[in-house]
């Protein structure tokens, strides 16, 4: 997470969405540099809104936009099977290495996940608070032109992110049965997803409960 007094932004982490090489374009620029532990690196926001927000607008003011990016909800949850699946993780509880990806999305959509499943919700990570604190731009992570010239046009220089935390190429194949469930049991983050529009405009779906196994 990085905070940008002077021009009044904040730039969420949300894992698994190319944020690490913006943060290590833009950290000299920041004000405050938040790259670790990871639980304060990606805080969400309503960690951001219960520990960060109150010292952002006592400094920045309250008028300070909040920028994140959100992948597709499909390709996110194969980057993330994918990056533990990398060496560094085998005979970890956390690793994927032995497992496919359509088990993997299986065990993501299950009440009592598997730990190797456990990577949360890019719609909880991003869901506005009570007290009024939400996203004001949402970038999909396809339109890295967009959230650039946005960034830029903010910050007053010009960004050339490198590539961080590559992770190993395996098939990302669902079938049709894990699709339908996953798409079923989280559609709120693909209605998210597709209310992303050009400058990053988007509408936050309304609550509703999750439907049943």
């Amino acid at each position: 997470m990085l905070i940008f007094a002077r021009q009044k932004l904040v730039l969420l982490s949300v894992p698994k969405t190319g944020s690490t090489a913006h943060e290590e374009a833009l950290t000299a620029h920041a004000a405050i540099s938040v790259m670790a532990p990871p639980e304060l690196k990606h805080s969400p926001l309503f960690r951001y809104s219960r520990f960060f927000r109150p010292m952002v607008e006592r400094f920045a003011g309250p008028e300070a936009d909040i920028v994140a990016v959100m992948r597709e909800p499909v390709a996110w949850l194969g980057s993330w099977y994918r990056y533990r699946t990398r060496d560094a993780l085998a005979g970890h509880p956390q690793s994927t290495r032995d497992i496919g990806f359509d088990a993997f999305v299986a065990g993501y959509c299950r009440g009592d996940q598997p730990v190797w499943a456990r990577v949360g919700s890019q719609a909880r990570f991003l869901e506005p608070q009570p007290n009024g604190t939400r996203v004001t731009h949402l970038f999909r992570y396809e339109d890295q032109a967009g959230l650039r010239e946005f960034l830029e046009a903010r910050l007053g220089v010009e960004i050339a992110p490198g590539t961080s935390n590559k992770s190993p190429a395996r098939d990302l194949v669902l079938s049709e049965r894990t699709e339908a469930r996953l798409r079923r049991k989280y559609a709120k983050d693909f209605a998210l997803y597709a209310s992303i529009g050009p400058n990053g405009a988007y509408t936050f779906p309304v609550e509703s409960p999750p439907p049943d196994d």
